[in-house]
């Protein structure tokens, strides 16, 4: 596999996403240029980042789109599918269990975790929901490499420290907390307070914009 920086593999869905939409009822091709201006990026970095995945960009042709959705879906593992479990089954887990598109991206939940005993025992989309003791057994033997944390912030790291224990190499966690783990496991922090504050920080000064137009 080619190295990418992280931030390139971020950039990548995006990429891919855009594609999508124009593969459905749009040219056969496109250019870097244009992806580069729909998405709010330079030419220069959109070009080095699909250099990095895929050799379909032809001069004076562009990229023929279907061929590149399908380098960027095999690098991205979305072909693949790799299964996942969730430790904490309140709304937000049972909605990430709920949740279909994930299928498009290769990732299958097959359980959830907690210690309530208003939701052990049940299912959620018809996927179980167990004690978390049965989190190192399930995992070792179903060979699980990837679990999402949405239990509340202070019990985020001793989850992550028997996902780590069970096996995890990538950790998703959507607890408002820092987690430790070894350097080997990966962990993706969804930090929805950082993503309000920049939307209300943005807010405000479009806000303070128009009342001093308004003046």
């Amino acid at each position: 596999m080619n190295y990418v920086s992280r931030q390139t593999l971020e950039r990548l869905p995006v990429y891919l996403r855009f594609l999508q939409s124009q593969s459905k009822n749009g040219p056969l091709n496109t250019s870097a240029k244009a992806i580069a201006e729909t998405l709010g990026l330079t030419e220069i970095q959109v070009r080095k980042d699909l250099a990095a995945i895929s050799d379909c960009g032809k001069p004076r042709i562009g990229y023929i789109i279907n061929d590149l959705i399908s380098d960027l879906e095999e690098f991205l593992g979305y072909k693949d599918v790799n299964d996942a479990i969730i430790v904490g089954a309140g709304k937000l887990g049972k909605a990430l269990m709920s949740y279909k598109g994930f299928a498009d991206y290769g990732l299958n939940i097959v359980a959830a975790f907690d210690t309530s005993v208003d939701v052990v025992g049940k299912e959620e989309e018809g996927k179980p929901i167990f004690h978390i003791d049965k989190l190192e057994d399930l995992c070792r033997r179903m060979n699980i490499r990837i679990g999402i944390i949405t239990a509340p912030a202070e019990h985020a790291q001793s989850i992550a420290d028997k996902m780590v224990k069970s096996g995890i190499l990538a950790i998703w966690n959507f607890a408002p907390a820092h987690i430790e783990v070894p350097s080997e496991v990966l962990v993706k922090n969804e930090n929805m307070a950082a993503s309000l504050a920049v939307l209300s920080k943005h807010l405000s000064e479009q806000l303070m914009n128009i009342q001093g137009e308004n003046i």
